[in-house]
């Protein structure tokens, strides 16, 4: 997976970009199709403190594409919530495609056993 962090109005540690890659890379086990992320921080200095710093992640997978966003008073706080929703979104995405696999096999031996 492409992991590419796009800094804005900060400055991106290391360290902070270590721990982004981790967090989204461990994303991975929930989904291993996942083509790229595209990681955007912000700092707004002059919003209210509980909300300075913005996470924004654009997943890339086969289908539709998976994004979450969220605001929190500290950049590991707004890293962590983001990644929260997007296994969420992953969990459910998996769910979907296996029920969907599912219904179409019981189909296709319903239709095996009409003739």
């Amino acid at each position: 997976m492409q992991i590419h962090v796009s800094p804005r109005h900060l400055r991106l540690s290391a360290a902070n970009h270590t721990y982004i890659t981790d967090k989204i890379g461990h994303l991975e086990s929930l989904a291993g199709e996942i083509i790229a992320a595209h990681i955007v921080l912000l700092h707004d200095a002059d919003t209210d403190p509980k909300e300075a710093f913005e996470v924004k992640v654009h997943l890339a997978v086969p289908g539709p594409d998976i994004h979450a966003e969220d605001r929190e008073s500290t950049l590991y706080a707004a890293i962590d919530k983001v990644t929260d929703k997007l296994a969420g979104q992953l969990r459910k995405r998996k769910t979907k495609m296996v029920e969907h696999d599912l219904h179409i096999a019981k189909l296709a031996a319903e239709k095996a056993k009409r003739g």
